[in-house]
């Protein structure tokens, strides 16, 4: 089971004076379960890229397929891969309208044709499948936190029950809080089975949360591995406008200066510890 790109090209505004190929050839697989990170420069073309695995965009004719479990995605099936493919815009929050955080939720579930109780039933599911409080329901979403608001946007979406999510940069224009709870809710449902595809610019959260790193350059796939495996690769990441952990560069530079072999760092945990270890080899001053 997975989600399947193959040999993708996709052109915004062809065959005028403002054709762009945004992905060109591209070949992705996520398997079932993944938590995957996509990065890259602005322009790079990775929101192009997760926005064709669940046919918001879909390749140019005859340059590609895209595939969800295996079958093939076509104007056809749209509804149903959808439902199975949920998808978590940038700042999901400006997209709540409706007069109730309960409202917001149960709209996705209205073509379900549902009965009250049985939609009741799905976003009290889904409201604590996130963590938010049931007291919030029947309140605006325009009195919550930005945090809640976007609990409630990403709520919306899993209330459906998708076996996949995609979300573009989730922790964006959080504070530092609001971001460590967003994350945490995302390993949560990935610990439910919920298959996570996520855009960020945070190379922190990228580290501390991703387990693979996909990076798109310039419309094609530029590396693709474990955070540890993509961040060693410094030089290369700063070619491409992109940069590593702070973390990272922290310690990179400790090496240098000191002149230590020291184990490549990509996480403040790692970064704690290795501190702790020096210290207690007397390599390091208290």
């Amino acid at each position: 089971m997975s989600l399947s790109l193959e040999n993708v090209t996709f052109t915004y505004m062809p065959k005028t004076p403002f054709e762009k190929t945004a992905i060109n050839d591209v070949s992705l697989t996520i398997e079932s379960g993944e938590f995957t990170a996509i990065i890259g420069h602005t322009g790079s073309g990775k929101t192009t890229l997760l926005q064709h695995f669940n046919g918001l965009l879909q390749p140019d004719k005859n340059k590609g397929s895209v595939y969800v479990d295996g079958e093939k995605i076509t104007k056809k099936n749209l509804r149903d891969v959808r439902m199975k493919v949920g998808y978590v815009f940038q700042y999901p929050e400006h997209q709540l309208f409706e007069e109730t955080v309960f409202k917001d939720i149960a709209f996705g579930l209205k073509r379900l044709k549902l009965s009250d109780e049985e939609t009741r039933e799905r976003v009290l599911a889904a409201a604590k499948t996130v963590e938010l409080d049931e007291a919030l329901l029947e309140r605006s979403v325009f009195e919550l936190s930005g945090g809640e608001k976007r609990r409630v946007a990403i709520c919306g979406v899993i209330v459906t029950n998708p076996k996949y999510l995609l979300l573009d940069e989730p922790a964006s224009g959080l504070d530092p809080q609001g971001k460590r709870e967003i994350m945490k809710l995302l390993k949560s449902l990935n610990e439910r089975g919920i298959t996570i595809v996520f855009i960020s610019h945070s190379m922190d959260d990228v580290a501390e949360n991703a387990r693979r790193v996909v990076i798109v350059n310039d419309g094609r796939i530029g590396l693709d591995g474990t955070p540890y495996e993509v961040f060693k690769n410094r030089e290369l990441l700063t070619t491409w406008g992109l940069d590593v952990p702070e973390v990272t560069k922290l310690f990179d530079n400790f090496a240098r200066e000191s002149g230590m072999d020291i184990p490549h760092v990509i996480k403040v945990s790692e970064g704690v510890e290795l501190v702790r270890k020096l210290q207690a080899e007397g390599r390091l001053a208290q």
